[in-house]
C-alpha cells in the first residue's frame, strides 16, 4: 500500500475516528456547523481559572498542590473564594446584632442617674475604641508576618484594615468629645488617653498616606510595615493610661477580675455592639482586601 493512502487515516482526529466508528460516516469538518454543540460542550467541560490565578504562578495545565490546612489561606486564590462566600454572612450579622445592640442602648437601658441621657454614647464610643486598637494590633500582625515569610496575603491585609481602623479610630474620639462636653464642660482635653487615642488616628493616617505615595508595591508595603510596626508602642500606652497615670477619663467600665460597673441591659447592649463592630470589621475588611488583590494581579500581567 502506498504511503498516500494511508496518510489521510493518520491525520485523522481521534474525535473522527470515533465519530466514524459510531456512526459510520466522516467526522465533520472544524469549520463546520454540526461541529459547533460538541465544540462548545468540550470547552465548558474544562475547568475554569480562577480571576486571581497567575500564568506564572499556577500554570494551568498543571494541578494545584494542596496547601496545609493552616496555611491554606495565606494563598490568594483560597484566600478570595473564601472571602467571597463569608463577606454575606458577616455584613448580615453586623446589621441584625448592631439593631439589636442600639435598640437595648437607646430604648430598653434605663438612664444612668449620674449622667443621664448623654451616657448612652458609650454603645458606640466603647466599641470603637476597642476596635480602633485591635484592628491595629491586627494590621501590625500582617505586617510582621509579611516582612518575616513574604507572603503576598499579608501587606494586602494590612492595607485594608487600615482605613477601617482609621474609621473606628474618629468614631471613637467623636463621640469621646461629644460626651466630654456636658460631662467635662469642654470638647478636649490633653489627657494621657485622649492625646494617645489621636496619636492612633495618625498612625492611621500616615500608614495610608505613605503606601499611597510610593509608586513601587513592595516598597510601600515594606516601609508601611515598619511604621505600623514601630506604632505598636502607642497601643498598650492607650490602654493603660488611667493605670500609669491620674487622668480625667474613667476607668474601664468592663474587667475581667471585677464584677460590671453597669446594669445587665446596659452591659448587654455594649457587647452586642461590640460584636456588631467586630463583624462589621471583617466584612469591610474582607471586601477591601478582595479588591486590592484583584488590582495587583491586574497590575503584575503582562
Amino acid at each position: 500500500m502506498s504511503m498516500t493512502g494511508i496518510a489521510p487515516l493518520a491525520t485523522t482526529s481521534t474525535d473522527a475516528v470515533g465519530d466514524m466508528t459510531r456512526s459510520g460516516a466522516p467526522h465533520a469538518r472544524s469549520g463546520d456547523p454540526a461541529d459547533a454543540p460538541a465544540s462548545h460542550a468540550r470547552q465548558a467541560a474544562r475547568p475554569r481559572a480562577h480571576p486571581l490565578d497567575h500564568p506564572l504562578d499556577h500554570p494551568l495545565d498543571q494541578p494545584l498542590a494542596r496547601p496545609r490546612r493552616w496555611r491554606a489561606l495565606a494563598s490568594p486564590v483560597v484566600f478570595d473564594r473564601w472571602a467571597a462566600r463569608a463577606v454575606p454572612w458577616f455584613a448580615s450579622a453586623a446589621a441584625l446584632l448592631g439593631a439589636a445592640g442600639l435598640w437595648i442602648g437607646f430604648v430598653v437601658a434605663p438612664t444612668d442617674h449620674q449622667q443621664g441621657e448623654v451616657y448612652r454614647l458609650i454603645y458606640l464610643h466603647v466599641p470603637a475604641a476597642w476596635m480602633s486598637m485591635f484592628l491595629y494590633l491586627v494590621a501590625a500582625l500582617h505586617a510582621a508576618l509579611g516582612l518575616i515569610y513574604r507572603t503576598r496575603l499579608s501587606p494586602v491585609m494590612a492595607r485594608a484594615l487600615a482605613p477601617t481602623g482609621a474609621v473606628f479610630t474618629a468614631i471613637a474620639l467623636w463621640t469621646g468629645a461629644a460626651w466630654g462636653k456636658p460631662t467635662w464642660g469642654t470638647w478636649w482635653v490633653w489627657d494621657a488617653r485622649l492625646t494617645s487615642e489621636l496619636l492612633l488616628l495618625f498612625l492611621y493616617l500616615g500608614y495610608l498616606a505613605l503606601v499611597s505615595a510610593i509608586d513601587d508595591v513592595r516598597r510601600a508595603d515594606h516601609a508601611g510595615a515598619l511604621l505600623l510596626l514601630v506604632g505598636v508602642v502607642n497601643v498598650p500606652v492607650i490602654y493603660f493610661s488611667v493605670k500609669w497615670w491620674n487622668t480625667l477619663h474613667q476607668g474601664a467600665s468592663i474587667r475581667f477580675d471585677a464584677a460590671p460597673s453597669m446594669a445587665s441591659s446596659m452591659l448587654a447592649g455594649m457587647l452586642l455592639m461590640a460584636l456588631a463592630c467586630w463583624a462589621y470589621a471583617i466584612a469591610v475588611s474582607l471586601a477591601r482586601a478582595r479588591c486590592l488583590l484583584r488590582e495587583r494581579h491586574l497590575e503584575a500581567l503582562p
